[in-house]
């Protein structure tokens, strides 16, 4: 008997740590209700002044904190329209050498020294650079010659019996297919073995 007498004790005396912890810790989130400005002898008419005057400090709290918000969302508006304004520049830039190089072949065309070698020569060139600037996009050129069929980036034109190809193969890129950043943008026109 004694012994349940001692646990009920402690019981009781750990429930009153437990509650005076609590007591203290909402002491310390909670803040003691603010006393009134001033002295108890000061007149009405001060304590007023003095509210009133800590509410205009209030005020123009919530009014500096509110025009920057403000000032925060019309900076991050502008911030997104020049990203969408702007948003090809790079890629634009980056085009502008191609634009120079098919210029200077054109040119070179209408010399009256030009040959049908050094024509094909320039416009590889160009080509290689035109597909070397796409990759740097992030652009990735399909040309499934001799893979497997796949619906999934290929498009099928017809299907030719090849007696030496292995069947559901492409056997022809009519047109290469290309990719954006791992996403189909055209698929590859293609002649597949039966």
């Amino acid at each position: 008997m004694s012994q349940r007498k001692d646990n009920i004790e402690t019981e009781q005396e750990h429930a009153l740590a437990t509650e005076a912890e609590e007591q203290a810790h909402l002491e310390d989130v909670v803040p003691e209700p603010a006393e009134p400005a001033g002295d108890d002898n000061e007149p009405l008419e001060v304590q007023l002044q003095k509210a009133q005057a800590t509410i205009k400090d209030y005020w123009d709290q919530v009014m500096r904190m509110r025009a920057e918000v403000e000032n925060n969302r019309k900076r991050a508006e502008r911030d997104v329209e020049n990203a969408h304004k702007y948003a090809l520049k790079n890629f634009a830039d980056s085009l502008l050498p191609v634009i120079d190089s098919m210029e200077m072949g054109q040119a070179a065309a209408n010399a009256e020294n030009a040959t049908l070698e050094s024509i094909r020569e320039g416009s590889e060139l160009t080509m290689t650079m035109f597909v070397q600037v796409l990759e740097r996009s992030g652009f990735e050129q399909i040309n499934p010659l001799g893979e497997k069929f796949d619906p999934e980036r290929h498009q099928a034109i017809s299907m030719v019996e090849v007696p030496d190809a292995e069947p559901n193969s492409v056997i022809e890129v009519m047109q290469k297919g290309f990719l954006l950043n791992d996403r189909l943008i055209r698929p590859a026109m293609v002649v597949v073995a039966k």
